[in-house]
């Protein structure tokens, strides 16, 4: 498979390119290490038992970005930028973890005094030149902030819940797991990677029918309100539109995302593209007039195939290994209001949906569906379905669709906007706007699972802490119709009618 790419421009922040080199095994991976876990002492000073066995580690940091509020507008850019320089501490953090086992099997203190404690050092640097950022900027950062310094260790069988941050790692690491001795053998997926494992499949017949394990995603049309839908067809990535960036969460930032993503629409998209590169850029749509642009993290099937990005960063570099799976097919529709009617985006809004991190942030902002053709009713946000012979694999996500009516971003990439409430309508002092949902739809060979290990997983692309977890699935939209189009979506959805 061919990578489309195109000569980077110097970007207006700091270049940033992420990543120590990784130790190299089967398609480029990451070997992983391993916790032997004894008792420890949680944030809330009780005892709790961890399983004896070898677990998977990753290391668990709160996520500043989440945190950080009334951001002055020219320090955006510089704000992004540093926290995407956070995120590649953590990714090297979690490559030193991973590439160190005997020596910390053979010293009880070295995750704390070699890795958590120097990377908590680290981003204490990082969050006071971003508080210092904010308050040159005009804004008032939040002292507070500097308890957000601190990581963890845990073993990958601890989910947070859904409480987002649950004390988010915010102590010292000094009671983290792995630091009792024991002895840390190498282990893997079996695919020389982390993640997935078998835990993190369902077979989707056990799924329960009409139950979502997720609170957000409510679908915002309904029989009242405003019940029209707007479809636009761009395609499955046919371009070979491929890279790990992130132009809404770390623009200017070389692989800010530690993963690579599929692009449909817009065909400018990078880190370094502007508005205005955006607006002047071809599309993938059928609808000339849309050039927004859509994107989500690449499948992947585990079956030893080098792609493109095998030894690079973003990919096998940093545990994203195997064969980028397309979808068979992209539906992407906007739909109504069960309320009222919606009124029109503004042209460049920004959307994040679902979270890149929930395996370490918790599930608060968890959104992405997963389920198989044919057994629409049972979804799952947690596992990666197992689908019967002849159905597909599909993800599924609806947007947030209540804008704040001024901003097109905010400092979190989320507060500008939120989902309808229970009853549909928009929270106080937001408006609805046509709804985003997003399905696709995948051929994938079944993975079986065989001895408690599962064979020829998919997984979707992940930062390389969040071992490929499902719940860590997301969507982005960046909204670049033209004002005609966008007119004609708001009033063929406004007026009851089925358009494309």
């Amino acid at each position: 498979m061919g990578r489309n790419t195109r000569k980077r421009r110097t970007p207006l922040a700091t270049k940033i390119v992420a990543g120590a080199a990784a130790l190299a095994v089967g398609g480029g991976g990451l070997v992983w290490a391993n916790f032997y876990a004894s008792a420890h002492e949680d944030h809330g000073g009780h005892n709790r038992t961890r399983s004896a066995g070898a677990q998977v580690a990753t290391i668990d940091c709160p996520d500043v970005g989440q945190k950080i509020r009334n951001v002055p507008d020219r320090a955006r850019g510089e704000v992004d930028g540093e926290l995407a320089t956070m995120d590649s501490q953590i990714t090297d953090a979690y490559q030193r973890l991973a590439t160190t086992r005997r020596a910390q099997a053979g010293d009880s203190q070295f995750v704390q005094n070699s890795i958590l404690g120097p990377l908590k050092d680290r981003r204490k640097a990082i969050i006071d030149r971003i508080q210092l950022e904010i308050n040159r900027a005009g804004g008032r950062a939040d002292d507070n902030l500097d308890e957000l310094a601190g990581c963890q260790g845990r073993p990958a069988d601890q989910q947070q819940d859904g409480g987002g941050q649950n004390g988010g790692g915010q102590d010292d690491g000094q009671n983290d797991d792995g630091q009792n001795g024991g002895g840390q053998n190498q282990d893997d997926n079996g695919n020389g990677v982390a993640g997935p494992v078998a835990d993190d499949f369902i077979d989707i017949n056990d799924v329960q029918p009409n139950s979502r394990n997720s609170r957000n995603g409510l679908a915002a049309n309904g029989d009242g309100g405003s019940t029209g839908t707007f479809t636009t067809d761009c395609g499955v990535n046919e371009n070979n539109l491929f890279n790990s960036d992130n132009l809404i969460a770390a623009p200017g930032v070389d692989n800010g995302a530690h993963h690579t993503h599929d692009y449909v629409g817009n065909q400018d998209n990078d880190a370094f593209s502007s508005d205005e590169d955006l607006a002047n850029a071809d599309t993938s749509c059928q609808n000339q007039g849309d050039k927004s642009t859509y994107y989500w993290p690449v499948l992947r099937l585990q079956d030893g195939t080098q792609e493109f990005d095998a030894n690079d960063q973003g990919g096998g570099a940093e545990g994203n290994i195997g064969k980028i799976l397309k979808p068979a097919q992209a539906e992407l529709k906007f739909v109504g209001s069960q309320q009222g009617d919606v009124v029109a985006m503004p042209k460049f809004l920004r959307i994040i949906t679902g979270d890149a991190k929930s395996f370490t942030n918790g599930d608060a902002n968890a959104n992405t569906s997963w389920s198989c053709s044919g057994f629409e009713d049972r979804q799952v946000t947690d596992k990666y379905p197992l689908c019967p012979e002849g159905s597909q694999v599909l993800r599924t996500t609806n947007f947030q669709s209540c804008w704040d009516g001024q901003n097109i971003d905010s400092a979190n990439h989320r507060d500008h906007m939120a989902f309808v409430q229970e009853d549909g309508s928009c929270p106080e002092g937001f408006q609805a706007v046509p709804q985003l949902q997003v399905r696709l739809a995948y051929d994938i060979p079944t993975p079986t699972v065989e001895n408690g290990q599962v064979q020829n997983p998919y997984a979707v692309d992940s930062f390389p802490e969040q071992l490929h977890k499902p719940i860590t699935d997301h969507n982005d939209f960046i909204n670049v119709m033209d004002e005609d189009l966008m007119n004609e979506v708001v009033d063929c959805i406004n007026r009851g009618e089925d358009c494309q």
